[in-house]
């Protein structure tokens, strides 16, 4: 079966990601945008996109590790800043949690208390890190792992999309 062909299966969720990404794009002060999903060993999906006139590419899941030098630069430091788990990739990462679900991300029980966890806090296998809210459920995310919160990728209250990158417990 050709390399095509089995990305194609597998990865049909990625014009709805690019479609996702197009729109925070257009929503936001960011003027370019970078993504590298890696799906595996040699399937990964690089999206690049762009405002004003500049290019916009798309690379589909490629075999070679030469797509990643391909890539455009990292998007500005103000960019890293709002959204840090776009221009790093963490869902990499050894200790990445990501999203289970479709959802909007919350990191406290309700408005005002206390987060569930912050950064630096030490976290048992099962210890629930935040809430995703589908369907006016509210799902717990527990930890997959006992370890330290290294990292909190998102914000309090925005939406995140199935393998989103979320927090790093190592």
């Amino acid at each position: 079966m050709s390399n095509d062909s089995q990305n194609g299966k597998h990865h049909e969720g990625d014009v709805a990601f690019i479609q996702s990404l197009a729109e925070l794009l257009n929503a936001s002060d960011l003027s370019e945008l970078s993504v590298k999903r890696e799906y595996g060993e040699h399937d990964r999906l690089t999206v690049s996109l762009s405002k004003h006139g500049k290019p916009v590419a798309f690379a589909a899941p490629a075999p070679a590790p030469a797509a990643a030098a391909a890539a455009p630069s990292a998007a500005p430091a103000a960019a890293a800043a709002q959204l840090p788990a776009v221009s790093e990739d963490p869902a990499s990462l050894p200790g990445a949690v990501t999203s289970p679900m479709v959802g909007t991300a919350y990191l406290s029980a309700e408005p005002g208390a206390a987060p569930f966890v912050q950064i630096g806090q030490a976290v048992a296998e099962g210890d629930t890190l935040l809430i995703v809210e589908a369907m006016k459920t509210m799902n717990h995310i527990p930890s997959p792992r006992a370890g330290t919160v290294k990292r909190i990728l998102i914000d309090d209250g925005i939406p995140v999309e199935f393998g989103t990158p979320l927090m790093v417990v190592e």
